[in-house]
C-alpha cells in the first residue's frame, strides 16, 4: 500500500518508542564478593562494609573476573545508527577485554516482519566539530530548519519506496536495503556486569555521539540500581 504523510511516524529519543528495559538479571553485589572470596574457601550471606572495600579493591586493581559472574538482559529499542555503534563496541570489547561469551544479542529481523514506519528525527541538527574525534556541536533549532525538513522528507520517501518494492513482490530481505539509518530496531542484549560497565565507560562520555550517550546513561542507571556497590566503581576504573 502507499502510505500517506499523516501515517508517517517519527519519534525523538525519550519518547515511549525508544526505550531501555531490564528483562532479567543474575547475581548482585554479594555475587561479586563471593566469587572473589572463593579462592580462600570463604562465603558471605550478607554484604558487610569490608566487602564493599573488597569490591573497590577489585575494581581499582583490575581484578575483573568476579564482575563477570553477574549479568543483565536488556530489551532495547533504538535507531539503527545507534545500534551499529553499540554492536561495533561489543565485538571489539570481546577481544580487547578477553571477555569471550559475555554478550548475547538477538534482534528483530526485516527478513521476517514488515517494517513499521518508526523513525528518529531529532529536534535540531548539530554542526560538525572541527575535530572529527570530538562529538558534534549543538546549535539553535532554527539554524538547520530547512535541512531538518530535508532529512524528514528523505526518510518519508525512502519508506514509500520500500512499501512499493514490497507491493511488487520484492523480498523483504532486499527491499529493506533502502531504509534509512534513523529507523528504529529492537534487540535483546545480555551482558556481564564487566561488559556493561565497559560499554558505559566509553559511551556515557561527552565526546560520544549524543544519541548513544542517552542510551548509555539509561543502561548505567539500571545497572547502578541492580548493583549499587559494584557498577559505578567498576565503570570509573575501566
Amino acid at each position: 500500500m502507499t502510505i500517506e504523510q499523516e501515517d508517517f511516524s517519527w519519534y525523538p529519543l525519550g519518547d515511549d518508542i525508544g526505550f531501555v528495559n531490564v528483562v532479567d538479571s543474575m547475581g548482585n553485589d554479594l555475587t561479586v564478593v563471593n566469587s572473589a572470596r572463593v579462592s580462600y574457601g570463604a562465603y558471605r550471606e550478607e554484604l558487610e562494609e569490608k566487602d564493599k572495600k573488597l569490591i573497590e579493591y577489585l575494581a581499582k586493581h583490575k581484578h575483573t573476573s568476579p564482575f563477570r559472574h553477574c549479568f543483565i538482559t536488556f530489551h532495547v529499542k533504538c535507531p539503527l545508527f545507534v545500534r551499529n555503534q553499540w554492536y561495533k563496541h561489543i565485538v571489539g570489547s570481546n577481544y580487547s577485554m578477553g571477555d569471550h561469551g559475555s554478550h548475547g544479542w538477538n534482534e528483530i529481523s526485516g527478513r521476517y516482519v514488515d517494517i513499521k514506519p518508526e523513525f528518529y528525527i531529532p529536534y535540531a541538527l548539530r554542526k560538525q566539530h572541527e575535530s572529527s574525534k570530538q562529538a558534534s556541536v549543538e546549535t539553535e533549532q532554527e539554524l538547520f530548519s530547512a535541512e531538518l525538513d530535508l532529512l524528514e522528507d528523505t526518510t518519508f520517501t525512502a519508506y514509500e519506496n520500500y512499501q512499493e518494492l514490497i507491493e511488487k513482490g520484492v523480498a523483504k530481505e532486499q527491499a529493506r536495503m533502502i531504509l534509512p539509518q534513523n529507523m528504529y530496531t529492537e534487540f535483546y542484549w545480555t551482558a556481564s556486569l564487566h561488559a556493561i560497565a565497559h560499554f558505559a565507560s566509553l559511551r556515557d562520555k561527552p565526546d560520544a555521539q549524543f544519541e548513544i550517550q542517552a542510551y548509555a546513561k539509561a543502561i548505567a542507571e539500571e545497572a547502578k540500581f541492580l548493583f549499587p556497590n559494584s557498577f559505578e566503581i567498576l565503570k570509573e576504573n575501566l
